[in-house]
């Protein structure tokens, strides 16, 4: 066992302390005023460890924060994304209070998506801090509010501060089995409406253009797209159609879900559904994309920097595997861009977005171990 990891394991309650503290705080995404007073402590938190902070101001979610240390120093920064948000309304604290089991599991609203990657983030940089090992090197962490909604409007800034950055380490919880994710399906949902002509299915059926049989037929050209060996899925989700029993629809919608394993899959299944083209004469289709994240692929960079990851986990006495994931998260941002990231860096648990959610208070000295050793020791590719 590393000197480091049984530092970090002697700071174990202590980790326990500050999770339940980000738990205290009720951070669902669409309250802002909640949101806004988990942002202020975190704002106190990382200037309390020397970071200089902007916070960016929000109108419709809570603000944002980015926290630097050692801005002046040579190189490009390391990121850590996290984010404040959860998917639990005000009050589930009350119904499901924070609890540790005699396993040692640490239940609560969010827990493990994911104030238990913040708690790893603020410790791992606290640890080193302490220790007087944190290293000459920009140090980033950027704080959103939104990604439970899609990132609607994190998006853009985590795309500019990426650009910026040699590495983005994503806090999105680990797996079961304390795996990375070193792939995440791309996520994509688009929005199909058709235009018919209506009629009385009665006196002129001949006269209407049916809209809900030409997207019935558009529904059957679409699922002919899936490629489900190779990690690509086209499901057509929601469809709507029609007015009244006795009138030839005019209008039929269609919502379809898209995933891919591969940014080449991911290309071509867009340019497919986007050229869709009528069956009926007269009928009109029109496509729009409502959410789009490309695929975190698991390519040669990915399996490069994962390479890195886990030979430096090893020096320091832990075991690190890889997995994915067919959901998304704001690495599909950083990764499509190209830049190397590595996601579900975040504490061993399961139950996001379920009654189960919890932490293995365990996997907390051993991430943190993981994260600092990474920021020591990372070296970027010429």
């Amino acid at each position: 066992m590393s000197e480091l990891l049984t530092y970090f394991q002697r700071y174990q309650p202590q980790m326990v302390d500050f999770l339940t503290t980000l738990i205290s705080y009720e951070t669902p995404t669409t309250d802002k005023a909640l949101v806004d007073r988990m942002i202020d402590f975190m704002e106190n938190e990382f200037r309390s460890l020397g970071a200089s902070v902007t916070r960016l101001p929000q109108t419709e979610v809570g603000d944002f924060l980015l926290a630097k240390w050692n801005e002046n120093a040579p190189g490009k920064p390391i990121m850590f994304l996290t984010h404040a948000d959860t998917v639990w309304p005000q009050g589930t604290l009350a119904e499901r209070p924070t609890r540790i089991d005699e396993e040692g599991k640490l239940f609560g609203p969010g827990a493990v998506d994911m104030k238990g990657g913040i708690t790893i983030t603020m410790w791992s940089i606290r640890g080193l801090v302490e220790r007087g090992e944190l290293p000459h090197r920009p140090i980033w962490v950027l704080l959103t509010s939104d990604e439970e909604v899609g990132s609607i409007y994190s998006e853009p800034v985590i795309k500019e501060m990426a650009a910026q950055v040699g590495l983005v380490l994503v806090m999105e919880p680990a797996t079961k089995e304390e795996a990375l994710k070193t792939w995440r399906k791309g996520v994509g949902t688009y929005h199909i409406v058709v235009e018919g002509r209506p009629s009385h299915a009665g006196n002129a059926p001949e006269q209407g253009i049916n809209a809900v049989i030409e997207l019935a037929q558009q529904a059957l050209k679409l699922n002919e797209l899936n490629d489900l060996k190779n990690g690509t899925s086209v499901s057509v989700t929601v469809f709507h159609g029609g007015s009244a029993t006795n009138v030839i629809p005019a209008k039929a919608t269609a919502e379809v879900d898209v995933r891919t394993m591969t940014d080449r899959a991911w290309d071509e299944i867009g340019e497919k559904i986007m050229a869709l083209t009528p069956f009926t004469p007269g009928a009109k289709i029109s496509v729009s994309v409502h959410h789009a994240r490309g695929p975190m692929e698991n390519n040669a960079q990915m399996q490069r920097t994962y390479a890195q990851c886990k030979a430096i986990g090893e020096r320091y006495g832990l075991t690190i595997r890889q997995d994915g994931s067919g959901g998304g998260s704001d690495g599909n941002f950083t990764a499509f861009m190209g830049i190397p990231t590595l996601d579900g860096l975040g504490p061993q648990g399961d139950g996001l977005h379920a009654l189960h959610e919890h932490v293995v208070v365990a996997s907390l000295p051993r991430r943190a171990t993981l994260l600092a050793a990474m920021l020591k020791e990372w070296q970027f590719e010429e």
